[in-house]
């Protein structure tokens, strides 16, 4: 009966908070929600927790959705400015690994914990990665989710200062469509064996890479869609902020707490050091200010189609090509770059 009324309390907390913040409109509202409402169970002596091959399952699902989110028309605009993307990208990987080092070296958070929350983006896939590799995933996702939040409303009011974006809003999601039988069955199969797959070969965060891996060669090797309903996507989103959530204690919270000034001091840092590569592409290249400011971004991708959407002016393609190349290169070089500034920091 406890364990029951945890779970209650657990669901009813969790709809509260994310209603609450899709009032505000604000990033990753289901995953944020869940989560928090699993620390103040957890915190507060809620002896539960979500059973492994849920979670397992809802790291499969995360994998696919990512996958599927990549398309063939990124690969044109990549080949024609792919000097300017990968110095981009790789100025913003070294920025934010040298603040995770100072942050773990510092001791301002223990362990690797800097290292992984300072990734500059694929937020879910960092954290999922980071607990596979023996960092503290609450604390992880403590920074990687305040980031996220801090630089989509960093982009929004920036964007302000060219266009007006109140006016344009995503449309609602359709919570159960129709499903399609065959798009369907290659998400469902992709996720079954690609979870499989990764736990066979030992990958780090088995479930989660591996069916993004095999879901990357489906969908764009060999055009496979996907379909994976709102409330899948929902229902995985909630399965892995309960899984994080409910592992914070007492501790855990002052931890993060204590480290609040830094960690908000390293966030504001990487942003000014984007808006500085941005502002070196808008007067030394000729692009759009604005475009070059969303595609340096580092992270909120939400966001940023919200504003792409709003005005001629932004190069959509610039913008999106930048922002999925320092996510691929984040989920597939995160793990070895963790491991390099991890053995740095030990010695």
């Amino acid at each position: 009966m406890r364990h029951l009324l945890a779970w209650l309390l657990l669901v009813v907390m969790s709809a509260i908070f994310f209603f609450l913040m899709e009032l505000g409109d604000l990033p990753a509202a289901m995953l944020i929600s869940c989560m928090v409402a699993g620390i103040v169970v957890g915190v507060r002596g809620g002896d539960i927790s979500v059973p492994p091959f849920a979670f397992a399952g809802a790291q499969a699902i995360v994998g696919c959705l990512i996958a599927a989110s990549l398309t063939p028309a990124i690969f044109p605009v990549l080949m024609a400015e792919w000097h300017v993307f990968a110095l981009s990208v790789l100025a913003t990987i070294l920025a934010s690994s040298l603040l995770g080092w100072l942050i773990s070296t510092w001791r301002v958070l223990p362990g690797t914990v800097g290292v992984w929350g300072s990734a500059p983006g694929a937020s879910t896939a960092m954290v999922l990665m980071a607990g596979a590799f023996g960092a503290d995933q609450r604390l992880v996702a403590f920074m990687q989710y305040l980031r996220v939040i801090m630089v989509s409303i960093g982009a929004a009011l920036v964007a302000r200062l060219w266009v007006d974006t109140s006016g344009v809003e995503l449309p609602s999601p359709v919570w159960f469509p129709p499903i399609e039988s065959a798009a369907f069955g290659v998400t469902m199969g992709v996720a079954v064996l690609g979870a499989g797959i990764g736990a066979v070969v030992r990958l780090p965060s088995p479930h989660f890479l591996g069916a993004f891996i095999l879901g990357c060669v489906v969908h764009l090797g060999f055009g496979a869609e996907f379909q994976i309903p709102h409330w899948l996507m929902m229902l995985s989103f909630a399965l892995v902020g309960w899984t994080i959530g409910l592992k914070f204690r007492g501790e855990t919270l002052r931890h993060a707490a204590r480290a609040l000034p830094q960690v908000v001091l390293s966030i504001l840092a990487l942003m000014a050091f984007c808006g500085g590569i941005a502002f070196v592409l808008a007067h030394e290249m000729g692009i759009d200010p604005l475009t070059a400011y969303l595609a340096t971004s580092p992270g909120g991708m939400d966001t940023v189609a919200i504003i792409t959407a709003s005005t001629d002016t932004v190069d959509i393609s610039f913008v999106m090509s930048m922002q999925a190349l320092r996510f691929l290169f984040v989920l597939l070089m995160g793990a070895p770059i963790a491991r390099l500034v991890a053995r740095m920091v030990r010695t």
